[in-house]
């Protein structure tokens, strides 16, 4: 971001220009008649700003959308179903801007995540869409209100995008619906990968992104090994180059080969980012550590993890009944085995989580560095 203006390719866009335009924005619109702006979500650091060209605009899309699209067609499922999409609620958002921009035919139905969560409910219950999709999350809270009578739809098929999905949430979805789960993954960068419905893993956009998993020294990582990080380098927006950009994914490379028939790399369903490790003084802890303990308790609906001097504070949103002790200890334990000295965990219950302003869950929040 400090070098924005140096980066775009046409004069009349700057840092200060694009800016100035998302502050405004209202709904999905074109700056200078040829881009379209979006922020990231800023999970970790400073926000990004990113501009595509007309046309690169239109095959970011695409390359998002062609697995789901070719697979809602093998679902038999048409162009005018209707669609919720639970993310992002304003128009810097990627997410919402691209709902409304190829919103088309399709009935798509923006539901801001960032509303509370009975809200969520109601329009739901209103819309009652075919498709369901919005940030897993968020996705999981309303299979436990589906669970739990309060929700009522019958979705035909359910995405997921822009968040690790935990093989506890897509357990419990899959479950409570019983349909066809698609988890996308999906940048404000460009660099997207999605699952095509034929088996496990998410096919690479490789013909349109070129992906380069690293360990932390920047070295490449064979298949089934988790890169600590990933160099991209989108082949198509044109008014933005981004040539071996580093994101903190963590993805891990499948050796399988898709019986869909298509060449490009698989990749196991995001873990988490690298940021989200937590740093003890020479102690490393994945969030695996809290994920792990925190996922098989059903009656967790959703939580966060604040790390702090000793260990971290739990907040948790539940429904039924929880052994608080009994999960503290665990995650004591834990942490102990890794290394910890004297760990200590609080466990809050609380009515709901703060959100990010896209509607994102920062699930796990480390200390600042020193």
């Amino acid at each position: 971001m400090s070098n924005f203006d140096g980066v775009v390719t046409d004069s009349r866009l700057s840092l200060d220009v694009v800016e100035s335009f998302l502050d405004g924005l209202e709904d999905d619109s074109y700056l200078l008649d040829d881009f379209h702006a979006v922020a990231s979500g800023g999970s970790s650091g400073r926000r990004g700003v990113f501009v595509y060209d007309w046309y690169g605009w239109i095959r970011a899309f695409l390359s998002m959308q062609r697995w789901r699209l070719s697979h809602l067609a093998s679902l038999g499922i048409g162009r005018d179903a209707v669609r919720a999409v639970v993310a992002g609620g304003k128009a810097t958002h990627m997410s919402f801007a691209m709902a409304r921009s190829f919103g088309g035919n399709t009935n798509v139905v923006p539901v801001p995540a960032s509303l509370p969560l009975a809200e969520i409910v109601e329009r739901l219950n209103d819309v009652r869409p075919v498709i369901l999709s919005g940030y897993p999350s968020m996705v999981a809270a309303l299979a436990h209100e589906q669970a739990a009578g309060r929700l009522k739809i019958g979705p035909q098929v359910v995405w997921c995008a822009s968040e690790p999905l935990a093989g506890e949430m897509r357990e419990l979805i899959s479950e409570v619906w019983g349909v066809p789960l698609i988890n996308s993954y999906a940048t404000s960068e460009g660099a997207f990968a999605s699952d095509c419905g034929a088996g496990r893993g998410l096919h690479l956009s490789e013909d349109m992104c070129i992906f380069e998993p690293v360990d932390e020294t920047g070295r490449p990582v064979a298949p089934g090994q988790r890169a600590t990080k990933m160099y991209i380098t989108p082949l198509y927006n044109l008014a933005q180059p981004l040539i071996r950009y580093e994101m903190t994914d963590e993805i891990t490379l499948l050796e399988d080969v898709c019986s869909c028939g298509s060449g490009m790399r698989l990749i196991d369903d995001i873990g988490g980012r690298s940021d989200d490790m937590f740093r003890y003084g020479g102690v490393v802890v994945h969030p695996m550590a809290f994920r792990s303990p925190l996922g098989r308790r059903r009656n967790i609906v959703e939580y966060q993890v604040v790390q702090t001097q000793a260990g971290a504070d739990v907040a948790i949103r539940t429904q039924g009944d929880i052994d608080l002790t009994d999960l503290q200890r665990t995650i004591e334990s834990e942490l102990a085995r890794l290394g910890l000295p004297k760990p200590a965990v609080t466990i809050r219950q609380v009515e709901s989580l703060d959100r990010q302003g896209t509607g994102k869950l920062r699930r796990f929040v480390p200390m600042p560095s020193p």
